[in-house]
Formats: structure tokens, C-alpha cells, sequence
């Protein structure tokens, strides 16, 4: 499916082309492919041999162009893992490269928390080489070693041997085999009790608990050493959550959950999950189990096989749950998906409210998300503007932003402000080749969205513009000579209200904190014998009065480069004005 551009929004595959092509056109379709219809201009097919080339077809075109309304996993980026890799001495780090060298990889993880606690167990444990590249031959071994932190094969302080015993010992511990070592360390420990070794016996005991901490993550045992991976979906309300489990000998050692929102038919969620999961993360399971709640979902499993052969050179057997125990972990990863679908549910906002937003407005298409602007100043001085965002009708606040005025030099000019943050927001997303907003609310009538309008013009850049004035609520459109009123408490009103109060919030709150800042300036300039320079050096290094009037007296005559009774008279006086230090 592609746009007016030519950009291509979705990739489909289908066994019948007709029966899935007019299923985009039936007047019950969900939101989410209304907003993708609205967006298509023409369509265009690729004839294949086979289900199986359709499959490789489609997941070579996803990674090619990206479509927008396909999945796309943490933006392409690859997963983390860990690396031993192929070398005399080899080394152990983490990753999210895949090198084809005969290196060994673990993983991969969802959290990269999870690999840091490894890799940390690790060089306690089995601490190997710390430098890079070839060895060279030193005299003494470096800082590390002395530590316990490398193994210093460079000085000759291990031997080939051993150094083989830790790397195995690494492969057992990221492979869960940790019973016996387990048992090992623990004997150790027990020596060095009897030897009267107790900073020995302590490092042991911590390591033991480093361990024993990593294993109380994993909550699922089922003593199978076989590599298994579990996937499951749920899909609801046109959304879906994906959740896949990995089992290593016989324990959970992860999961992760993806969100996905359903454009297509369910059923090629999961081809498409696995192949530009498995692509990207280079690493594959023994087995896949799949749950799923889609009819003819498991259809496909011979052909994701297949995929494994073909693509990653690894032999996967993808299976349905067939015994008792795969079905319970498989449930167990469904509730995850399950759960986790009803908090995007409760979280997806007021999209009804939207839809008649929509109306009333006569939006080309729906306005999930809208940025807010609001300007705050004192009397001309500390002019800055906030800028908020909203998604599905609640707040973004990974979107928000705060900008300084740079051109109105003290004059008090709203329209002039706005002019400027939406001239250098959208000037810079223009840039970028950023998505831009689906609507732009300003507080303010008639000027302040005639001021955007001539910004946006200017750019080319068409993006629906609304004000929302305080007085009597009312909705300014460019273009209509009349102002809109909604009805009070209608949900449309109380989504512009929203975004417009938070931006108003976030607005006056970064104005207050600069006029702080003044008052923490004044009133160190007004002491006696400290002036701007030595007030700009207490308040970088203390930021607050209070902060000042706390600190050690030496502390502040130091940083202010004064007599220490100068410091004591500079703290009293800080007291004395600010009444809450």
C-alpha cells in the first residue's frame, strides 16, 4: 500500500488477494485501518510460487523500507547479547553485532540490567584478559590483575589450561548449569572459614549471592536443558501484545513483551514477528513454541522452519504446544500478553472523544496526537514557551519541550512569541523528516492562530491549527469568522482543555524557576562584599540559598574566596532573607 508520494505504508501478504484486499473497504473497520485507508493512494502486487516465498518476500520488504504501519522492533536496532569469541584467549563482553567468526553467543536479553549482573559475576568469578588484540608479552601484569580482575596472561599468570577451565565455567553459568559450581563455591567457602580466611570466605559468600540473585529472576524451571523460546499472542480491539519467553536448561531466563497495533490480519503477525525477530537478533532457539489465539495462525510453522534453515543456517523445530509443560509455560506467556494488552487498553486514552473531535473540527484524519503551546512571562522578563504533546488524548511527555525566546528582547509580544517556537519547532521536524502532529493547539484566538498559520505557510507545511481562548472556551479555526462552542464537560472540550492546562502548567513552571534563580542572585549580590562574580560561584556550586546556608562554613569561604568570618557573615545573612533555609 502505498501514498500520493509513492512511500510505502504496509506490507500484506495473502492467499486470496481478493477476499483481502476488499476487507479493507467494508464500512466496519476499525479505527486504526480507517486512519491507513485514509492514507492510501494505490496498491500494488508482487505474484509468488509459494506461502514460504511470500513470507521471505515480505520480510525482506519490511526491512528494506520500514513501513509505517508495520511492525517495527525497537526501531530496527539490534538486541543485546553475550559474546565469547573465537580466539586463543578469548574474550567475554556484551554485544548487539553478531560476527560470523565461530564466536559463541548467549541471549539475546531484553534487559541490558540482566547482562551487566552476568558479566559481573563473571569477572569475579573467571576473570579472563582485559586487553584487546594480540597479546604482548609484559614484565609485570597491569592494575586489574592485582584486583582480581584479569587474568594477566600477557605476564604469564595462566596457563592455556586454566584459562580453558574459566571460559567453560562462562559457558556453564550463562547456560544455567549452576548447581555444581554452586556447590564448588560453596566447599571453598567453608575452607576458608576453616583456614581463618574470612576476607576470602566473604568474597566467596557475595559471589554465591550474586548468583543465587541472578537464578531468583528466573521463575519458571522444568529441568529441560533443551534451548526453547516461547511465543504468544493476544489481540484485541485492534491491537496486539506479543510476549516471548526464553527457556535455557530448563529455567526462564527472560522475557519481553512488543506492542504492535493490527492494521492486517492477525494471523501475519507472527510470521512477520519471528522473521524480523530472529533476523535481527541473529541467535536462534533449539525449538519455538507458539500459542496463539488466531484461527490458522499455526499454519505457517513449516514454513518458519524452513526460514531457520534457509536464512540463519540453524535447524529449528517450530512447534505448537504438544505437552503438558509446554502448554503450561505457553499459557503463562499468553496471560503476560493478555495482561499486558488490557493495561495498553486502559492506557489508549479517549479515541471516541477523538473521533468527534474530528468532526467537529473537519480533521483529514484522526488527531492522535496534538502538540500544545503556551507562552509565560513577568512583565517581558524570562519569556519562554512551553510545548506539550498529547497521544490518543493523554499526555506525551516524552514530546514535551521548553524554549527561551531569543527575539523579542524584553518587548511583550504574544504573537511575535508564538511565531518563533513554531518556526523553530517545525522548521527543525521539517528538517529531520520528522512525523508531524495530527493538530496544533495554541492558547489564545484569532491572532495566535493567524500567527502559527503564517509560520506553517511559510514552511509548507500543512498541519490543522486550533485555539482554545480561556474566557468562554471557545475553539478559533483559521478561516471560520465565528468561534466554536462545545458543550461544557463534552469529552472533545475536555481533551483541547487538557492539552491547553498542561501547557499552560509546564509553561509557568519553567518561567518560575527562572525568576528563582533571579531572587537567588539578588539576594546574594545584596551582601556586603559579594558581588556578581563571587554570587554566580555559590550558586554553581551550591544552586540553592538554602543549600549555602547549610553548608560547611570552610566549604563557602573556599568557593567564594573570602576570609572565614566573611563566610560565617555570608550564611547569618542567608538565614536572615531566606527564612525557609
Amino acid at each position: 500500500m502505498k501514498d500520493t508520494d509513492g512511500r510505502i505504508l504496509y506490507v500484506g501478504k495473502a492467499k486470496n488477494l481478493r477476499s483481502r484486499v476488499r476487507s479493507y473497504f467494508t464500512k466496519d473497520k476499525d479505527v486504526k485501518t480507517t486512519v491507513l485507508m485514509n492514507k492510501v493512494h494505490r496498491m500494488d502486487t508482487i505474484v509468488c510460487r509459494s506461502e514460504y516465498e511470500a513470507l521471505l518476500l515480505e520480510n525482506n520488504l519490511i526491512k528494506e523500507h520500514r513501513p509505517r504501519y508495520n511492525i517495527n522492533l525497537k526501531d530496527g536496532k539490534t538486541y543485546p547479547v553475550i559474546r565469547i569469541t573465537n580466539e586463543e584467549y578469548p574474550r567475554v563482553f556484551r554485544t548487539r553485532r553478531i560476527v560470523e567468526d565461530g564466536s559463541s553467543y548467549f541471549g539475546p536479553y531484553a534487559n541490558v540490567h540482566h547482562i551487566d549482573r552476568y558479566l559481573e559475576v563473571i569477572e569475579k568469578l573467571f576473570p579472563l584478559r582485559k586487553c584487546r588484540g594480540p597479546i604482548k608479552k609484559r614484565a609485570h601484569p597491569c592494575l586489574y590483575y592485582h584486583i582480581g580482575r584479569c587474568a594477566a596472561v600477557c605476564a604469564g599468570k595462566t596457563n592455556r589450561e586454566e584459562y580453558a577451565k574459566r571460559i567453560e565455567g562462562i559457558r556453564k553459568l550463562l547456560s544455567g548449569e549452576t548447581d555444581a559450581l554452586l556447590a564448588d563455591l560453596e566447599r571453598e567457602m567453608q575452607v576458608a572459614v576453616a583456614d581463618l580466611k574470612f576476607e576470602r570466605a566473604a568474597d566467596l559468600r557475595d559471589t554465591i549471592a550474586a548468583i543465587r540473585g541472578t537464578q531468583e529472576e528466573q521463575q519458571v524451571v522444568d529441568f529441560d536443558p533443551d534451548v526453547r523460546d516461547y511465543l504468544a499472542l493476544h489481540v484485541r480491539d485492534g491491537l496486539a501484545s506479543l510476549t516471548l519467553f526464553h527457556m535455557r536448561a530448563g529455567r526462564l531466563l527472560g522475557s519481553e513483551t512488543y506492542h504492535v497495533e493490527v492494521y492486517g490480519e492477525p494471523d501475519e503477525l507472527i510470521p512477520q514477528f519471528v522473521t524480523q525477530y530472529y533476523t535481527t537478533a541473529g541467535v536462534a532457539p533449539e525449538r519455538l513454541i507458539i500459542g496463539t489465539e488466531t484461527p490458522g495462525g499455526t499454519t505457517i510453522l513449516d514454513d518458519l522452519a524452513r526460514f531457520f534453515r534457509d536464512e540463519l543456517d540453524a535447524k529449528v523445530d517450530v512447534l505448537i504446544p504438544e505437552s503438558s509443560r509446554d502448554a503450561s509455560v505457553t499459557n503463562l506467556a499468553m496471560e503476560n500478553a493478555r495482561r499486558d494488552l488490557d493495561k495498553r487498553v486502559r492506557e489508549q486514552g479517549n479515541i471516541p472523544g477523538l473521533e468527534e473531535l474530528q468532526k467537529i473540527l473537519a480533521l483529514p484524519q484522526l488527531p492522535l496526537r496534538i502538540e500544545g503551546f503556551d507562552i509565560a512571562h513577568v512583565d517581558g522578563r524570562h519569556p519562554v514557551a512551553s510545548l506539550v504533546s498529547f497521544r490518543n488524548g493523554r499526555p506525551d511527555k516524552s514530546g514535551y519541550r521548553r524554549f527561551h525566546m531569543r527575539t523579542l528582547h524584553g518587548a511583550i509580544d504574544d504573537f511575535a512569541a508564538m511565531r518563533e517556537v513554531t518556526a523553530r519547532r517545525y522548521t527543525r521536524l521539517a528538517n529531520e523528516e520528522a512525523p508531524l502532529p495530527d493538530l496544533i493547539l495554541v492558547d489564545g484566538g484569532k491572532g495566535q492562530v493567524s500567527a502559527v498559520v503564517s509560520v506553517l505557510e511559510a514552511l509548507e507545511i500543512n498541519i490543522p491549527v486550533v485555539g482554545l481562548a480561556k474566557a468562554e472556551e471557545e475553539l478559533f479555526v483559521p478561516g471560520e469568522s465565528s468561534p466554536i462552542r462545545l458543550p461544557e464537560g463534552s469529552d472533545p472540550l475536555r481533551i483541547l482543555q487538557a492539552v491547553r492546562d498542561e501547557a499552560h502548567r509546564f509553561a509557568t513552571t519553567f518561567r518560575a524557576g527562572l525568576q528563582s534563580g533571579d531572587f537567588t542572585l539578588a539576594t546574594l549580590q545584596s551582601i556586603p562584599g559579594i558581588g556578581p562574580q563571587r554570587s554566580r560561584r555559590l550558586i554553581a556550586r551550591f544552586a540553592s540559598l538554602e543549600a549555602i546556608a547549610e553548608a560547611d562554613t570552610d566549604s563557602v569561604a573556599a568557593e567564594a574566596k573570602i576570609p572565614y568570618a566573611r563566610a560565617l557573615e555570608v550564611q547569618e545573612a542567608v538565614r536572615a532573607r531566606a527564612p525557609s533555609a
